[in-house]
């Protein structure tokens, strides 16, 4: 599975990278973390961890079977490191085979600290087989004042799978200083079915350079969030069944649920809100604007419960982080 490796570093990045430390190097020991996790499933039994390969400041402890969807498991990543410093490179890596389900969250926000030289970068490459179900819901991530932050997720989506990504973006993180503070955070998210490029996504903010609330970009709001759905199908469209079984993932059909979608969240004046189609039917975005981040992932969640009901029959498990 891909991670986005110096030849695909954005140029500002690869100019980061040259900048020594005077601690550990970068990528060093410690500094260099990696997830790997392989889950399977035989039938309509529950998802088994098959293969996972942890390194620090990664931690795991096995899986947890309390979400309500038939069959589908839950992973927590830790880090008990307690936050992302100059210099770090975390790396996961899930792999769903065909019919898995599997649930990938993070102990808590993702704290990102202040850095005087280079930068951390936070990849994630997630793999769905065929009718696999795949669902990466990290913890907000919080950027603190002077951070430089390169957040990555890669997308590879068999026939008949679906993929379903959250981030939310918190900028004044955890100092006395105004929001958008940090040096330059950058986040993209990519995907590919059966070879194609179906969705390049990218947020690019360097606050010294142009601030973010300028009305083209954020405006007066603080908090950003975005919610990715990937269910592509082979012939470009993705038909509604109903979920009489349960234990099938169902492929939304993406004009009601882009209606349902706009319809739960779209009027609720503590956001702005917007759902688009992704190209070739190939899946929907969601982007939330807010002024606090209880609101934006509030909103978040219940975009995601609408999905869940409309490809697993089920809400939203219960957050049991805090």
């Amino acid at each position: 599975m891909g991670t986005v490796d110096s030849a695909r570093l954005p140029p500002a990045f690869e100019d980061y990278a040259d900048e020594s430390l005077a601690q550990a190097p970068a990528g060093g020991p410690g500094k260099n973390g990696l997830l790997e996790a392989t889950v399977a499933r035989a039938g309509d039994g529950p998802t088994r961890l098959i293969r996972d390969r942890v390194t620090v400041p990664y931690h795991l402890t096995g899986t947890l079977d309390t979400d309500p969807a038939p069959g589908l498991t839950t992973l927590v990543a830790q880090e008990p490191t307690g936050g992302v410093a100059q210099g770090d490179r975390h790396r996961m890596a899930i792999d769903a085979h065909p019919g898995a389900r599997v649930h990938v969250t993070t102990q808590s926000a993702t704290k990102v600290h202040s850095m005087a030289a280079n930068y951390a970068h936070l990849d994630a490459s997630l793999r769905a087989a065929e009718g696999g179900y795949l669902e990466y819901i990290p913890g907000p991530t919080i950027v603190n004042e002077d951070a430089r932050c390169l957040q990555t997720v890669t997308i590879d989506l068999a026939d008949e799978a679906v993929v379903v990504v959250a981030d939310v973006l918190v900028p004044d993180g955890l100092t006395d200083h105004e929001p958008f503070g940090f040096d330059h955070y950058h986040a993209r998210v990519e995907a590919e079915y059966d070879g194609r490029l179906v969705c390049a996504d990218a947020v690019d903010l360097r606050p010294a350079e142009r601030d973010p609330r300028d009305p083209a970009s954020i405006g007066e709001f603080s908090v950003v969030g975005s919610l990715y759905v990937f269910a592509p199908s082979e012939d470009g469209t993705a038909t509604e069944q109903a979920a009489e079984t349960v234990a099938d993932t169902h492929q939304p059909a993406l004009e009601p649920l882009v209606d349902a979608l706009h319809e739960r969240i779209g009027d609720d004046e503590r956001v702005r809100a917007g759902v688009s189609r992704l190209p070739a039917d190939a899946g929907a975005i969601v982007r939330l604007l807010g002024h606090r981040e209880a609101d934006v992932t509030e909103l978040l969640r219940e975009a995601w419960d609408e999905i869940r009901h409309r490809t697993l029959g089920v809400g939203a498990p219960a957050d049991r982080r805090y």
